[in-house]
């Protein structure tokens, strides 16, 4: 979706023929442009067409999710099989056959399959914890992956087919800005049921009458089946009992006697019970209470304060004020509801939905005690790039925050299932750099509580910290924000995967577009898609780490990134750069200025200018690449062998992005800057002269 036609690969290879008219005179230039412009019915169709490709993939990658128990720790890989199923929509829009209006069938048999046949991934690693106490069973991963990979793809190439022939109606720009409208209207849409809590019933409905409406004439008996099929299993799974859903999760509750059971995706999450069964069966989370020194918990923070629990054990042990942040807004309603303790109704506690580390950061207030309550996620931020929710909140800097908010005499603890020793060893080594001195370590089966003073009088520490391995892995950092990956590498279960898909991808694409060598001249435009979805992906982190990892604050960047587009298209289609090379300098400048200034820097800022700094910082490079792209984009049209070129670009770039998992997301505006370098290098001889702005 946003990387399909962010980098610039909205080009039309089924209006290559009006164009080619049109660059050698033989249509005046203006008579097909300005009668498709001024067609409102063509140009609400491509709109409605962009919004359901985009709605459609952002749904895809929430349900599957949710579905596919695990998958939710993978949802880039439905990312880029979405990315792959466009483009090759894009690449066989000459074709007669009218693949859009298969759609309804595909999509209706790949809810049937993810239904009637459910899937475990299978994600057993040596290096890389994925939190959830439940069988591996299922599939390899590397047999999943690509089944879920390929079936979203199909998905995707059929809704993209549809939208590649609206787009023979327009001239390139023109297109391109009907499909960023209809793009934003999609995330304004999907956001909007995220806050709403909207279950999958809804956003059926939202794509079952799109895709009626858009077919045009009467539907089929086959389209209709499809339709149904898609509202009555998406309706039966959203008026289960005790399921509801959150702007993160599918949530479930398994009621038993006295107490119920929480799973988010599938997976065992969370309990709700009263107290009194809390400190006969994990007696571990009234452990700090007991160790603290002299404390009078005037003022408690919990983050990760879920259904409530923890906030109820502070409650009892005596805290004046307690702040709960919680991220999901559905887990704190359920725990408000459901909690026999009540702990949300008391006056003396205050509620904060937000992500951890952006209260942290934005908070003025300062805590006798601060506690990390088993804030662990199961879902990455946005089904994009490889961090989750609590990633930036375990980060050496995240503790060293935390430290800053604490009173004289205060304390730090965490406590969680760590399961590995490696794990719990490099969180305590983080304790150690951030307070200066070892923490106390309470362990009841795999269950563990770290705990940590401001000076060595506030904490009673029956057991100091000691390294349970010879290598202990160093801290986790916000340039690499990845605590539960042992080493700076990429997992074999991530290699595996990937290579398989790239597989794939290079024969759907060889099989689509032809023979690869003729894109050989298009060589810079194969750069240009790799390098633009990195800078994507740097921005979603980047915003994540200034501003959390709410699922608000990544809409807002993805609209952000499609305004910055939407700007240049109608720059390109009023101005004619005579130089384009220059572009290139601006853009070398902009990424420049982002690598002098870490987030660092502009976390220290009040929350207003770090805004306007991160704007400025993240969207400035969008739009000159956008520009750069616009200008490339008159010259060769919008062949097929252009445009598959840029899309195995862009392939390429989703894979480069694990490379931040070895040096840091840092690293990554290093790789950008070399891969528009080789662009320039690979295009310089189309710079000179480039096409007349269109009308």
């Amino acid at each position: 979706m946003v990387r399909a036609r962010v980098s610039g690969e909205a080009a039309d290879p089924g209006s290559s023929e009006v164009l080619e008219r049109v660059e050698h005179g033989e249509d005046s230039g203006a008579t097909a442009e300005a009668a498709a412009s001024r067609t409102p019915a063509n140009g609400l169709r491509l709109v409605g067409l962009s919004f359901l490709m985009l709605f459609v993939e952002l749904a895809l990658i929430r349900w599957t999710g949710s579905r596919v128990v695990y998958l939710s720790y993978f949802s880039n890989f439905v990312l880029l099989g979405s990315f792959l199923g466009i483009g090759l929509g894009f690449l066989g829009a000459r074709r007669k056959v009218d693949l859009f209006a298969l759609t309804p069938v595909a999509l209706a048999l790949l809810v049937v399959f993810v239904t009637v046949f459910p899937v475990v991934v299978s994600r057993a690693s040596s290096q890389i914890i994925y939190f959830g106490k439940l069988h591996q069973g299922g599939l390899p991963l590397w047999a999943t992956l690509p089944v879920i990979f390929l079936a979203s793809a199909l998905v995707m190439a059929f809704i993209a087919h549809g939208v590649a022939r609206a787009f023979t109606q327009f001239p390139p720009l023109v297109a391109y800005r009907y499909d960023i409208i209809g793009s934003l209207a999609g995330i304004a849409a999907f956001s909007l049921l995220s806050f709403l809590d909207a279950p999958p019933l809804a956003w059926g409905a939202i794509v079952s009458v799109m895709l009626l409406v858009l077919l045009g004439r009467r539907p089929g008996l086959l389209q209709i089946a499809g339709v149904a099929v898609i509202l009555a299993l998406l309706g039966a799974e959203s008026f289960q009992a005790d399921h509801s859903w959150s702007p993160y999760y599918e949530i479930t509750l398994a009621r038993h006697p006295g107490w119920t059971m929480v799973f988010v995706n599938g997976i065992p999450h969370q309990t709700i019970q009263p107290m009194s069964r809390r400190r006969r069966v994990e007696p571990v989370y009234f452990e700090p209470y007991k160790l603290l020194r002299h404390n009078p918990l005037r003022n408690v923070l919990i983050i990760g304060a879920g259904n409530g629990s923890d906030v109820a054990i502070a409650l009892h042990a005596g805290a004046q004020h307690v702040d709960g942040v919680e991220i999901d807004p559905r887990l704190y309603a359920l725990g408000r509801q459901l909690n026999p303790d009540h702990p949300y109704q008391n006056p003396r506690v205050h509620v904060i939905i937000d992500d951890g580390r952006a209260y942290l950061e934005r908070t003025h207030r300062k805590y006798d005690l601060i506690l990390f309550s088993l804030p662990d996620s199961l879902t990455l931020v946005a089904g994009q790039s490889s961090v989750r929710l609590e990633s930036y909140l375990f980060t050496l800097q995240a503790i060293q925050a935390a430290r800053s908010h604490l009173l004289p005499g205060g304390a730090f603890g965490m406590y969680n299932y760590y399961r590995q020793q490696w794990l719990l060893d490099r969180f305590a080594r983080t304790l150690q750099e951030a307070f200066g001195h070892r923490p106390c370590v309470t362990e009841y089966g795999r269950l563990s509580l770290l705990l940590a003073g401001v000076g060595p009088a506030a904490v009673h520490c029956r057991t100091v910290w000691t390294p349970g391995n010879r290598s202990i892995p160093p801290p986790a950092t916000d340039n690499h924000p990845f605590p539960y990956l042992r080493t700076a590498s990429i997992p074999s279960i991530y290699i595996d995967a990937l290579l398989l898909i790239l597989a794939a991808s290079a024969i759907l694409v060889r099989g689509v577009a032809g023979p690869v060598r003729p894109m050989g001249r298009y060589l810079d435009l194969f750069f240009m898609g790799a390098a633009f979805l990195l800078i994507e992906t740097e921005n979603v982190v980047r915003f994540a780490l200034l501003f959390g990892t709410t699922w608000f604050v990544n809409a807002l960047v993805f609209g952000g990134i499609l305004l910055s587009v939407l700007a240049a298209i109608e720059v390109s289609r009023r101005v004619t750069i005579r130089k384009p090379a220059l572009l290139y300098s601006a853009l070398m400048a902009a990424l420049l200025i982002a690598w002098l200034i870490p987030e660092s820097r502009l976390l220290a800022l009040g929350v207003l200018p770090r805004f306007a700094a991160a704007v400025l910082i993240a969207f400035l490079p969008v739009f000159i690449a956008n520009l750069i792209f616009a200008q490339r984009f008159r010259a060769v049209g919008s062949s097929v062998t252009a445009f598959g070129a840029n899309l195995l670009g862009a392939m390429v770039g989703g894979v480069l992005e694990y490379l931040a998992l070895i040096y840091g997301y840092h690293a990554l505006l290093a790789v950008i800057a070399g891969l528009y370098g080789l662009a320039f290098l690979a295009g310089w001889r189309h710079l000179a002269s480039p096409a007349p702005a269109a009308a």
